[in-house]
């Protein structure tokens, strides 16, 4: 490789992005890549124990790329209205600008950069970042070989890392409070991760206080979403979908007897932000 030339791969903690990393030093060991994670600070510990993982399966360490100022910096920049799917900064200022603070100074100095992603031979309808710069080009790796998800969860089976442990309640990687997540998530982060829910339900508090048109969850608070007759309302519906899902595929080995693989399944494909869930 040219030392004019620089391979990433950005990995999100999430299922997709670990199985490229493990792809392409399979099938590309020539290739010297630069694996990076950008951490937001607001990460489930999962996400930091499966990319341990991760680094142990690569055989060298993956890059942090913190942003300087954190969260909490741009909540305030932003009028302490909340991130949400019409206005995405968290994102752009905390996973794009960072990524972005790395490669700038490289491709002025005529460096050509390779960017992998990972998405999948079934997206279709999903594309990568896009560059504004000639020298930075996006490589789709799995889509140019037709790796589906299923393609995935062979990949990751076969090197013996398996799925991310929080795949047994969320699809949802990057931040404990991403608003993309479905109302069943959120209790099941209220059940298991207690402290988090309540800095969620914290920020929410005083992002309304602040004149913020958006709640985390789409229709109701937090504190709503958490009242005991909401949870077992949100749980009977979730298994509602559970049964309708069974009764609408056939049985699938790849996938355990009492929940789909992922929350897509039941609740169709959402809107997401590729640099964090993939």
């Amino acid at each position: 490789m040219s030392e004019s030339e620089l391979h990433v791969l950005g990995l999100s903690g999430g299922r997709d992005s670990a199985a490229l990393a493990v792809f392409m030093r399979q099938h590309y060991p020539d290739i010297k890549i630069e694996y990076f994670f950008t951490d937001t600070g607001k990460e489930l510990p999962e996400v930091y124990e499966y990319l341990g993982r991760l680094e142990g399966f690569l055989g060298q360490p993956i890059l942090r790329l913190n942003p300087d100022r954190d969260f909490d910096f741009w909540l305030k920049q932003y009028n302490d209205f909340l991130p949400s799917a019409q206005t995405r900064w968290c994102t752009r200022q905390l996973k794009l600008r960072p990524f972005e603070q790395w490669v700038r100074p490289l491709l002025k100095e005529g460096k050509k950069i390779y960017s992998y992603v990972a998405i999948r031979g079934d997206e279709d309808y999903r594309e990568g970042y896009a560059s504004k710069d000639k020298n930075l080009v996006i490589k789709l790796p799995f889509r140019e070989a037709g790796i589906d998800k299923a393609g995935v969860i062979d990949i990751l089976e076969g090197a013996g890392l398996g799925l991310p442990d929080y795949y047994s309640w969320r699809t949802r990687s990057g931040c404990t409070f991403c608003f993309f997540q479905q109302k069943i998530e959120w209790v099941r982060l209220m059940e298991r991760h207690p402290e988090a829910f309540e800095e969620a339900k914290a920020y929410e508090k005083n992002s309304v206080e602040h004149g913020s048109p958006f709640t985390w969850s789409q229709g109701e608070s937090l504190v709503e979403l958490s009242r005991p007759e909401r949870v077992q309302k949100i749980k009977d519906e979730h298994e509602q979908r559970l049964i309708r899902q069974k009764r609408k595929y056939q049985p699938n080995p790849l996938r355990s007897d009492s929940e789909p693989l992922d929350i897509d399944d039941l609740y169709g494909q959402a809107k997401m932000c590729l640099a964090c869930h993939k």
